[in-house]
């Protein structure tokens, strides 16, 4: 049987079997960064308490930390940079949306972004959008 977007039954059936294992190791991940120290992150004013340490934080707090990481710390710590990755998508994209409202110009949006035209940086806007499964 053919499922939309990931063709037969059993790709599907992989394809979760895939996710679960990432999500273990980023709860593994998380685990281990926070108990290296990571848990004594000071609290942000946009992040106020009990919110846990972002993917982003804890990725930074591994590098900080770098000389004091096993090798297995290490790969722990790489286990995390999807989740960090779409933490940054997320952040874009919602600077992207504000700049709009703001009334920004695409030509201005790419200057600050470093894009050689307007319409390169509204291409990155519309595959990330399509990336995150948002609309603009």
């Amino acid at each position: 049987m053919e499922i939309k977007g990931h063709g037969t039954t059993e790709d599907a059936a992989r394809a979760a079997r895939a996710d679960q294992a990432q999500a273990g190791h980023e709860k593994a991940a998380r685990t281990r960064l926070l108990a290296l120290g990571a848990d004594r992150i000071g609290d942000r004013p946009w992040r106020p308490a009990p919110v846990p340490p972002s993917a982003v934080d804890l990725v930074q707090f591994a590098l900080w930390r770098s000389s004091e990481l096993t090798p297995d710390d290490v790969l722990q710590a790489l286990a995390l940079l999807p989740s960090a990755r779409a933490e940054v998508d997320g952040l874009e994209d919602g600077l992207l949306f504000v700049a709009r409202s703001a009334g920004l110009t695409w030509a201005q949006i790419a200057a600050a972004m470093g894009f050689n035209s307007p319409q390169a940086c509204q291409q990155h806007h519309t595959r990330l959008t399509a990336r995150r499964g948002t609309s603009s």
